[in-house]
């Protein structure tokens, strides 16, 4: 049955759009604010941690099991664009603007997570490409918002904040008027986590393997995903402060959803395994070669920045899939949920010390993520290519 993913796949599209939002108008908010890009490292780390705290409350509470997936959906949808609005029209600066992000990083516990629970209540005997889907809409969400910037040139930065909390708001109404799926029950007695066994999933070999290939991912996805502005600035692709550096981050960004899309369909012909591992090798070529791009032509620093964009994501359904095959079935919500707070965790350290040191750095910043896809590589040796999952 494809319509019900359809409506999924475009709510989780529209529902993520709220979360790079101010990284879509970095310029303004360093002007406006008198603030610096390591500031804006620590608003998209505010989304972060709101994520992992609410992703972990779903997890320990039991909530997800005991209310519609559907309703919690619909719920975090309008929450997170209530907040994301207030953001754009009432906070002044980092102090008032930095709780709001935070509040959005909750609201987006509840969309993400949830609408990839949505996907297995209506399609479980297609859960593998549907999750695929899904993370590329969560890609094009990301990117959604320097697409909207870039479109609106002359529009004040504040319109792509209310733009995005509109897509959330039809994306609450979307979800909440498909409802949940029938292959999914909810249970009212649904247990508290217990941390001692899913501690001990990480003693289960395939999970461990694919856990520290996903941490190696995260610590280069998000830091990659908030950087990608200033990669086209240092880059010589656009001048600061233009619509046209937002409209090739919402490329660059973008584009990752065909990945994730290809490397559904390459998954089911050569295994999860392999496709995780190709997307983490060129990913990690990407990183190491883009400082030493900085005297190539522009053609050969874009040609770069869109591979990367390309690979940086494309493994990430993929470690999902092979995480959950290598759960006990009693413990798999807890342990992808703790999987997943600890990749976020990850992802606030990457994205401070990239923004900090950007200024000095330069394009060698790029080389900061390096070890992050080559620690995922380390993990995956032992996984089995064979997996089709």
């Amino acid at each position: 049955m494809k319509y019900p993913l359809i409506v999924i796949v475009v709510a989780q599209l529209f529902g993520t759009s709220l979360w790079f939002s101010a990284n879509s108008a970095t310029d303004d908010l360093i002007r406006s604010w008198a603030i610096t890009p390591g500031d804006i490292g620590t608003l998209t780390n505010g989304v972060q941690l709101g994520f992992i705290v609410g992703t972990l409350a779903f997890a320990v509470t039991g909530l997800a099991d005991r209310y519609p997936a559907s309703r919690i959906f619909s719920v975090c949808a309008v929450c997170g664009a209530i907040f994301n609005s207030a953001f754009a029209w009432f906070s002044t600066d980092m102090s008032s603007g930095l709780p709001l992000r935070v509040a959005v990083g909750l609201a987006l516990a509840g969309i993400y997570p949830l609408g990839m629970k949505l996907v297995v209540s209506w399609v479980p005997a297609h859960a593998g490409t549907a999750l695929s889907w899904l993370v590329g809409m969560l890609t094009l969400g990301t990117a959604l918002p320097h697409g909207m910037r870039w479109l609106g040139e002359s529009a004040p930065w504040q319109l792509t904040f209310t733009l995005s909390s509109c897509l959330a708001l039809i994306a609450a109404l979307l979800i909440f008027w498909l409802g949940d799926g029938p292959h999914l029950k909810r249970r009212d007695d649904a247990p508290p986590l217990q941390f001692g066994r899913l501690i001990a999933t990480f003693s289960i070999l395939e999970f461990r393997a694919s856990a520290l290939g996903y941490f190696g991912h995260m610590w280069e996805l998000y830091a990659f995903w908030t950087l990608v502005p200033a990669l086209i600035v240092l880059s010589g692709l656009a001048s600061p402060a233009t619509t046209q550096v937002s409209g090739l981050a919402f490329l660059i960004i973008g584009i990752g959803a065909v990945g994730c899309v290809l490397g559904g369909w390459w998954s089911q012909r050569v295994g999860s395994a392999r496709v995780a591992t190709m997307a983490l090798a060129v990913s990690a070529l990407c990183c190491a070669l883009y400082p030493l791009s900085k005297e190539s032509p522009s053609w050969i620093s874009l040609f770069l920045l869109l591979i990367w964009g390309v690979a940086v994501v494309a493994d990430s359904p993929q470690f999902s899939a092979l995480s959950a095959a290598a759960c006990p079935p009693e413990v798999m919500g807890g342990a992808l949920a703790l999987q997943t707070s600890i990749g976020f965790a990850i992802t606030m350290v990457s994205i401070q010390l990239s923004t900090q040191w950007l200024l000095t750095w330069g394009p060698n910043v790029a080389w900061l993520l390096l070890p992050g896809p080559l620690l995922g590589l380390v993990g995956l040796r032992r996984i089995s290519w064979e997996q089709k999952v």
